[in-house]
């Protein structure tokens, strides 16, 4: 399958749409992510916070959980915003879960322009790790 042409700012405004719902009363800090998936889906998901801090959802883990749940697939390009709809990396956490769903090739939009998931997180532990 041939990936979806990739639209940079359709992405962008999807992930400030579903950052604006997002669950942040103890830190403030509103956090949106959309992905394209290969198939052409968009899937999205915003921070929920919990009183006990340790519990808090990223936005990814959201994005990553409509993924599953509407059929998998894998992602092809991410884009991930906070409260101004401002660009933003992903957190640690997170990039494992984009390298798990996404790989090396996914795309990344960063602060310092689109990068591959390779780069962001070189030398990444995945699920081929497991097999040896």
């Amino acid at each position: 399958m041939t990936p979806p042409e990739i639209d940079w700012s359709s992405l962008q405004a999807r992930a400030t749409e579903v950052m604006e719902r997002a669950y942040a009363p103890y830190s403030n800090y509103q956090v949106g992510v959309a992905g394209l998936v290969d198939d052409g889906r968009v899937v999205a998901g915003c921070n929920v916070e919990n009183a006990a801090l340790g519990v808090a959802l990223c936005a990814e883990c959201g994005m990553v959980s409509e993924l599953v749940a509407t059929g998998g697939g894998r992602l092809v390009a991410v884009s991930c915003v906070n409260h101004a709809g401002e660009t933003i990396m992903p957190c640690g956490r997170c990039r494992q879960l984009i390298w798990e769903h996404g790989g090396a090739e996914c795309l990344i939009a960063t602060p310092e322009g689109v990068l591959t998931m390779a780069q962001v997180l070189p030398q990444a532990f995945g699920a081929e790790d497991l097999q040896r």
